[in-house]
């Protein structure tokens, strides 16, 4: 059996492609034959810096994959051989809020990952696949689908009518404007391209803004909304955009911050943020019970992921590459096999 691994801190070059012992099925777990693997910028920015995320060598990458059930352990009565199945993003996170120990569960990370051929995983940590979805559209759903629905239906759902305001154009944003239309909210979308633009707009974004020729994109949010900002953002650049957001979102509004691709230092102003009276929430995916619910309504409404290029499992690296490059709109799959 072959399974990338990252065995150094130098970066997407250095993954191995590596013959091992194929797993087995311990009591609870479920033996998959993975199909097909999407990355995000995480797992990206895990290969680049494994030793500042303590990584201990080998790890496989990737915490989004999907395929057929090989062989269950004793005990496990959820799966059978044959399912169709996805992997959770946290291993032990069911239901409930978040916790050390399901922080500790993370795919790809203090977990080894699903960019392998086979893979073993707790029951608890797979879910059943949409039946209208192939394994390359499962794939892309663990974790940027599940961050965009969690952003948008805690702590409460987003309703029709009310004015979403969607950062960027990357995995996690397509996905909130994708939810979005089928919420009937309306969005107001973010990019330096207006190629992207456009596509968010077929996807069904009421306005757009160019950051890069409307620096001060705030004001143009709330020039769009009448002076009253919008009702929720998905926040993805952290300090470099959280100040702004604070401007754009009215009061009482909440934002979901699901990224910091701006980095992680900076500083913000709290007078803004209780002054009017704003929810600022830190979202980390979500539990197997929110997946449970986004895909009830993914199959509800046939949704179809967004997928931008598929990689040959040996090309693995080019799709790391493709993803430092940024180039693309929606996902990056990998197929397995």
């Amino acid at each position: 059996m072959r399974a990338w691994q990252i065995n150094s801190g130098d970066g997407v070059a250095a993954l191995e492609l590596a013959d091992v012992v194929a797993p087995e099925p311990g009591p609870g777990e479920v033996l998959i034959d993975v199909q097909a693997s999407s990355i995000n910028y995480r797992d990206l920015t895990t290969i680049e810096d494994p030793i500042t995320r303590k990584l201990v060598f080998p790890t496989v990458p990737n915490s989004d994959g999907a395929g057929v059930v090989a062989a269950v352990g004793a005990g496990v009565t959820e799966f059978a051989p044959g399912d169709a199945v996805t992997s959770c993003f946290f291993a032990d996170w069911v239901s409930g809020e978040i916790s050390p120990g399901a922080m500790a569960s993370a795919l790809g990370g203090a977990r080894q990952g699903v960019l392998a051929e086979q893979v073993v995983l707790p029951a608890d940590g797979v879910i059943h696949t949409p039946s209208h979805l192939n394994a390359r559209e499962a794939a892309t759903l663990p974790c940027a689908a599940l961050t965009a629905w969690h952003a948008l239906t805690q702590p409460r759902p987003v309703v029709a009518g009310e004015t979403v305001l969607i950062l960027g154009t990357g995995g996690v944003s397509v996905f909130a404007q994708q939810f979005c239309a089928v919420m009937g909210a309306k969005t107001i979308a973010t990019s330096s391209s207006d190629a992207k633009l456009e596509r968010m707009r077929a996807l069904g974004a009421g306005e757009t803004i160019n950051y890069r020729t409307t620096p001060e994109w705030d004001d143009a949010v709330l020039e769009l909304t009448d002076g009253k900002g919008v009702d929720r953002i998905v926040e993805v650049g952290g300090p470099g955009t959280l100040q702004k957001s604070i401007k754009a979102v009215r009061v009482g509004g909440t934002i979901g911050l699901i990224g910091v691709l701006t980095g992680g230092g900076g500083s913000v102003q709290p007078v803004d943020l209780m002054r009017k009276s704003i929810t600022l929430r830190g979202i980390y995916v979500g539990p197997k019970s929110m997946f449970a619910e986004m895909n009830a309504a993914i199959s509800a409404h046939a949704l179809k992921p967004i997928i931008d290029s598929t990689f040959a499992f040996e090309a693995a690296r080019d799709a790391y590459h493709a993803m430092r490059g940024a180039g693309h709109f929606g996902k990056l799959v990998i197929d397995v096999r």
